[in-house]
């Protein structure tokens, strides 16, 4: 510190060191000491000094900065130093305080030449991309920052050094990671300079999601409302997608387009658009427009406008289109982005002739644009831009362009509503020349490259004024030319002749029909004009050379070799080419060639459209051409012409009948197929039923099994019943005897009872008896005899009574023997009534699924029977389709025989016709080959075909 104090500051009794002095000392510092502290404290104070004193610091300083850079990574605070003090070295924006000091801001570029010293060394820049990982603050953003700076010195050297730096680019790619905002937003700046005209890093930072990460910044940041942040991320957009077609396909095959549909949604107010929102939503547009840029290849422009129509993000941008206080320049810029988007493809042109205008009544979005290009108030570019809209509309749009011309006929004019016909019309014919132009050329679009329509608009009729007759609108256009009104309404009318004249013969005839027209035209030709006529003087050579390359020579007075006639003693033929050579040789002209968007600095430029430089350049050499002929060379061109088209005619005739053969054989060939594909269906289905009648036997022998199983059963359950019923008689039987033992026991003990009764009269008797002693011997004697024999009848009677009852106890044992049998036996059927019930039950169930079976096996065999029939039949067809396709290949074999003999018959065609064209190229007649006519066929009928499809 007091070396800092010393140097910096402080009262000195000395003279004041000089600014080179102290930064020499800091240096030396810088260099010899060894306390990092002090090296620190030195290199923040050539840090102070590098703005003021920035050539000092950058010439001696430079070097020490760079070793500091390498020695003292550790601490985080002097490479902070070190590199912003690299980074006011090297970059060349002048600092606040310097802008409000005045200072003089140096012309030689100091920041490219200290940036040249440090790539000299390709080290530095892999160092720094080092310091750049970091993740500490003071030292990842001044590495970002001075990183940009060498960047937007030296551009492609510091590219180089980067791309083949290992992972170079990928670890740029994490600052947008960065979850500081300053670091992201400046790492944002990096990668726009990194990514600029370097196809390859565009590739790799696309590859390293860099769609991804920018989009969803952008969203975080409010998409259009968002700040200077989405600015720059559109700006690195579009650098990774302009002329990048890989990165394109990239972005459309990763659904990235989606993601751009919400950035177009605009509230119903739109007042009070903040100026940032508008570069945003300009730069948005700018990016769809990268999209489906027209210097694209076709294939991915198409691939792009398909998935804006898709995600809904065309509709998006036709809803702006049509809203309310839209400001002008975004206005004008979303009609520029629609007409691209709807360029050349049918599905996005046929949405854009159904949006309607949100008016009372509703009008088609068209009118409502054609209505504002022929206004003179509206603003300039808005009107240039709906003329590139109603181009882009018609573009390759035959369908679009009879809608156009079918509102001029007079069979579809409505009165009620303005149509967009009426509005060219208006345009055409009005005061202003810029309406006029607008006018004639839209009108030019919506015939280019059909000649139906250019014939259609043949009839068209124009009320000019009360009480005279209509005239027709070719009529009009050339009253007006003749009329010498403006030099660019002039221009336009020629260019609307001039491509309605072209490839149409009937045209042609209808403008030489007029006597005034050629007249016209020689004497604007043959006229010495100033700078500004030269154009309308070529234009008019331009429209002659038409009427005598196209015509027809059905007019008389106007036929080619007359019209050539008069060229030579009015014009000169040299001064006609050299009339006709104005056009190319033009500046406009040479402008409007380069792209398809009208883009001029001013409305007087506004002279040339970009298609009509096409027709020129198409036509040019042929009128010259045309115009140097003989009538003998003409002759033999006509009669070359006729045979060319007779042979043309042929060669269609037999195009066609080879298209019809070729359609036949390939009808053929779907029809064998169709009919082999039902004759596998078919035996697919033999097969099946086979299969199915094999498991119907199957499931029959089974049936068969269980039904005998079941019979057996049923005859088991009949021997049960049976011998149950043999022990029920039995029973009955025992039962019956019982209950006769029983009345036997009654009646024993009734006769028990009596004897018991006559004994105790005995009893009785005897006791009376024995009351007296003196009776007589004679009864005395009988008496004893008399009870002795009852009492052996008792003592019999008795036993005999003993008997009966254990011969009861045995049969009553018995009896329960036999219940406790017989409810084991069968305790279901509880009785002879409820078991016969049981058995007519079951006998009816067997019968029952007897006859059940039995009819199951009669449906089997009916079923096979038609399977059989079935499988009969199908072999008939088998064999009829068998003779079909052997007549087919017959017919196959006699139709190649057919084409070999057309071959033939051609190829001899063929000869004469290259013999014919020697014969026309001797004579000097420009003869187009059989393969560009051909080609332009197939393309034409290639043209067609696609429009069917997507009708």
């Amino acid at each position: 510190m007091n070396f800092l104090r010393g140097v910096m500051g402080g009262p000195s009794a000395g003279p004041q060191p000089s600014g080179a002095e102290t930064i020499q000392k800091l240096c030396d510092r810088v260099a010899s000491s060894t306390l990092l502290d002090d090296r620190r404290d030195a290199v923040r104070a050539l840090k102070s000094l590098s703005k003021k004193y920035r050539l000092e610091v950058g010439i001696q300083a430079m070097e020490h900065l760079i070793h500091v850079l390498q020695t003292d990574r550790s601490d985080s605070e002097i490479i902070g130093y070190a590199l912003d003090t690299l980074y006011n070295v090297i970059s060349n924006d002048l600092e606040e305080e310097e802008q409000e000091e005045n200072l003089p801001k140096q012309v030689d570029d100091l920041g490219s030449q200290f940036t040249e010293i440090f790539i000299k060394q390709q080290e530095n820049v892999t160092l720094l991309l080092t310091l750049v990982e970091e993740f500490d603050f003071h030292v990842r953003w001044p590495g970002v920052k001075l990183l940009t700076s060498l960047l937007k010195q030296q551009g492609p050297q510091v590219q180089q050094i980067i791309l083949v730096s290992p992972m170079g680019v990928s670890r740029l790619m994490d600052l947008l990671a960065d979850s500081r905002e300053v670091i992201r937003n400046d790492g944002v700046l990096l990668l726009q300079q990194l990514t600029k005209s370097n196809a390859a890093i565009q590739k790799i930072v696309a590859f390293e999601n860099a769609f991804e990460r920018l989009l969803d910044i952008i969203t975080e940041e409010g998409n259009s409302d968002g700040g200077i942040v989405v600015e720059d991320c559109l700006l690195l957009l579009q650098n990774l997608l302009k002329n990048n077609n890989s990165n394109q396909n990239f972005f459309k095959e990763g659904s990235y387009i989606q993601r751009m549909k919400p950035w177009f949604e605009v509230g119903d107010d739109n007042c009070g658009w903040s100026a940032q929102k508008v570069t945003n939503l300009h730069l948005m547009l700018q990016l769809v427009r990268v999209l489906v840029s027209p210097t694209n290849p076709p294939g991915a422009t198409s691939s792009c406008q398909k998935a804006m129509f898709h995600c809904g993000l065309l509709q998006q941008l036709c809803t702006i289109l049509m809203a309310t206080g839209v400001p002008a320049d975004i206005l004008t810029e979303t009609i520029n982005t629609v007409s691209e988007v709807i360029r050349g493809c049918q599905m996005n042109q046929d949405y854009f002739a159904s949006v309607n205008a949100p008016s009372n009544p509703p009008r088609p979005a068209i009118v409502v644009l054609l209505m504002s290009m022929v206004n003179e108030r509206q603003p300039f570019v808005l009107r240039c831009a709906v003329l590139y809209c109603f181009q882009c509309f018609l573009y390759k749009n035959q369908k679009g362009q009879g809608e156009i011309v079918s509102t001029l006929l007079p069979s579809t004019i409505d009165g009620n509503s303005v149509s967009a016909g009426q509005l060219l019309c208006g345009g055409l014919f009005s005061t202003d020349s810029l309406s006029n132009w607008c006018a004639a050329v839209a009108l030019a679009h919506a015939l280019q490259e059909n000649a139906t329509l250019k014939e259609q608009l043949l009839r068209v009729q124009l009320a000019t004024s009360i009480g005279n007759p209509p005239v027709s609108l070719l009529q009009q256009c050339t009253n007006i030319l003749s009329q010498g009104s403006k030099v660019q309404t002039r221009v336009g009318l020629l260019m609307l002749l001039c491509t309605w004249l072209s490839n149409c013969s009937i045209a042609v005839t209808h403008f030489l029909h007029n006597p005034a027209n050629i007249p016209f035209l020689t004497g604007q030709i043959a006229e010495n004009l100033g700078e500004e006529e030269q154009l309308v003087q070529g234009l008019c050579a331009l429209l002659l050379g038409i009427s005598i390359y196209y015509n027809d020579n059905s007019l008389e007075n106007y036929r080619k070799e007359k019209l050539k006639q008069l060229i030579e003693k009015r014009i000169g033929r040299e001064n006609f080419i050299e009339k006709l050579g104005f056009i190319s040789k033009h500046e406009l002209y040479s402008r409007a060639a380069q792209k398809p968007q009208p883009s001029f600095s001013s409305p007087d430029h506004m002279m040339f459209d970009h298609e009509f430089t096409k027709l020129v350049k198409e036509l040019e050499g042929v009128i010259s051409k045309a115009i140097y002929k003989s009538s003998e060379e003409d002759k033999k061109e006509e009669e070359v012409k006729k045979t060319l088209e007779q042979h043309d005619n042929i060669v269609t005739h037999y195009k066609k009948v080879i298209r019809e053969q070729d359609q036949e054989l390939e009808e053929l060939k779907q029809r064998i197929n169709t009919l082999t594909s039902q004759n596998e269906q078919l035996q697919a289905t033999v097969t099946q039923q086979v299969s199915q009648i094999q498991q119907h036997k199957d499931q029959y022998n089974l049936l068969k099994v269980q039904l005998g199983k079941d019979t057996q059963h049923h005859n088991s359950h009949s021997d049960t019943f049976q011998m149950n019923g043999v022990q029920m008689e039995e029973v009955s039987k025992l039962k019956e005897e019982l209950e006769e033992w029983k009345n036997k026991h009654e009646q024993l003990q009734g006769q028990l009872r009596e004897r018991d009764s006559v004994t105790e009269k005995l009893k009785s008797s005897q006791l009376e008896m024995g009351t007296t002693e003196q009776s007589s011997q004679t009864s005395k004697s009988g008496g004893l005899e008399h009870n002795h024999e009852l009492q052996k009848e008792l003592e019999m009677l008795r036993s005999q009574i003993q008997l009966q009852s254990a011969e009861i106890s045995k049969l009553q044992m018995e009896n329960q023997k036999l219940q406790v049998m017989n409810a084991t036996a069968d305790p279901v059927l509880g009785d002879s009534g409820a078991t016969a019930a049981n058995n007519s039950e079951l006998e009816g169930r067997l019968q029952q699924e007897i006859k059940e079976l039995k009819s199951e096996v009669k449906a089997l065999s009916e079923e096979k029977e038609s399977l059989k029939r079935h499988l009969d039949s199908s072999s008939s067809t088998v064999a009829i389709l068998q003779d079909e396709k052997s007549k087919l290949q017959q017919e196959v074999a006699e139709s190649k025989k057919e084409q070999d003999d057309l071959l033939v018959l051609l190829a001899d065609q063929d000869q004469k016709l290259s013999a014919l064209k020697v014969k026309l190229k001797d004579l000097g007649v420009p003869v187009e080959d059989e393969d560009d006519i051909e080609s332009g066929d197939q393309g034409d009928e290639d043209e067609d075909g696609d429009e069917e499809e997507q009708d």
